[in-house]
């Protein structure tokens, strides 16, 4: 990571991107055993998986753009609702959770982030051939 140390308690670096097939997330923030900030970028028709995380808590605010969230803990009868700027949403560890994307979508999400948060994801339901894996 290139970091610039400002003083000895900050650091100023470079957000992390990762490409995703539903578009790209860059994350600022991650702190082992703390938190996990992040700036999800879904392109207009897009959905990310439905899954849910064994452990992983997650709160999520749309900057910008529409879509709509599916929840619930049965994926044959998930609740819906309308997500746009300014909504927020928390889902617990364990709620099945799927964000799809009407027009352009930003949502700035902050996650707990224990040992092996990246992996403590459960696709039920993936468009991209990703189900059952936690690959990106």
């Amino acid at each position: 990571m290139n970091q610039n140390v400002v003083s000895d308690s900050a650091d100023v670096y470079p957000a992390k991107f990762v490409s995703k097939p539903w578009g790209r997330e860059m994350i600022f923030a991650e702190i082992d055993d703390l938190y996990v900030g992040k700036v999800l970028y879904v392109n207009a028709g897009e959905s990310l998986s439905l899954q849910l995380h064994n452990e992983k808590t997650e709160t999520i605010c749309v900057v910008a753009g529409r879509g709509r969230l599916e929840f619930g803990s049965d994926p044959d009868a998930l609740e819906g609702a309308a997500f746009g700027p300014g909504d927020v949403v928390h889902l617990p560890a364990g709620v099945l959770h799927r964000l799809s994307a009407e027009e352009n979508l930003v949502v700035a999400e902050v996650s707990t982030a224990f040992s092996g948060w990246r992996d403590d994801v459960v696709r039920v339901d993936d468009r991209y051939g990703r189900s059952g894996t936690t690959a990106p």
